[in-house]
């Protein structure tokens, strides 16, 4: 493959980088300065350990291998959305996983399937990483969704409530927030698709001519992939919303205060 490699010594110069943004921390006070070094050494020793890994995934190209990693990255996803919202673990964490299953593994069939289509589609080499695309924004999306549904729920209790008493069903009374919900949720998404190309060029694009790929190969790539991921967006973000219902709004209706984190009641 046409790429220029990135050898250690030039890589750990680029670390200089975030002098930068860590004095601009520093002058105006931010106190996130401990955040964003612990993430930096999270985000560098967890990226190292899945390079090697994700070697050793495609070389093997088994797969049932391949499905238990992107079982692996939907229950991580699942936890990550959780703690994200500020929600109660054992009240939202199936629904949110067998949203994001829906939201994933549908776009990534339809993809690997009927777009790019053929045996070699199936392989390792496709797989993970197009379903890591498609989960990765599909986790941002439900954490703006759910976050936005059940804060908007508490913090408009009252009006809910009104709702409620007035005569309409749970659904009806909901239906407001889940518009506002999934509204927030994909804004970026469509803010992404609107401008794509102008203002920038997506990581698939920049990957496949990186890789040496002809920009046409490239734009395709990137219009598919585009598709998938707000496919994909949606259907994780009303899946979860709908799933997560059923189970945290008490018999007249009102929305049990359990689904809160302790730290959120």
């Amino acid at each position: 493959m046409n790429i220029i490699d990135i050898d250690p010594f030039h890589l750990g110069a680029g670390y200089l980088l975030l002098l930068l943004p860590l004095g601009l921390l520093l002058w105006l006070r931010v106190p996130i300065l401990n955040q964003t070094l612990i993430a930096v050494l999270r985000m560098t020793a967890q990226l190292l350990f899945v390079g090697f890994y994700l070697q050793f995934i495609f070389d093997l190209n088994n797969h049932w291998i391949t499905a238990a990693w992107v079982l692996i990255m939907l229950t991580v996803a699942d936890f990550s959305i959780i703690r994200g919202c500020g929600l109660h673990v054992r009240r939202v964490v199936v629904p949110v996983f067998v949203a994001l299953m829906l939201g994933t593994l549908i776009p990534l069939g339809y993809f690997v399937l009927l777009i790019l289509g053929g045996e070699k589609a199936l392989h390792a080499q496709y797989l993970i990483p197009i379903s890591g695309l498609i989960l990765g924004n599909c986790l941002r999306a439900d954490i703006i969704g759910l976050r936005t549904f059940y804060t908007n729920l508490k913090k408009y209790e009252k009006n809910f409530e009104f709702t409620l008493a007035k005569g309409a069903s749970l659904h009806e009374a909901l239906r407001p927030y889940m518009r506002e919900a999934c509204e927030a949720a994909l804004a970026p998404s469509l803010a992404t698709i609107s401008t794509v190309g102008l203002v920038s060029l997506p990581g698939v694009m920049t990957g496949v001519i990186l890789g040496g790929g002809d920009p046409m190969v490239a734009i395709k790539y990137q219009i598919a992939i585009m598709i998938a991921i707000f496919s994909g967006t949606a259907i994780t973000v009303i899946s979860a919303l709908h799933f997560s219902i059923r189970n945290n709004f008490l018999a007249g209706g009102n929305l049990d205060a359990g689904i809160f984190a302790r730290k959120e009641r």
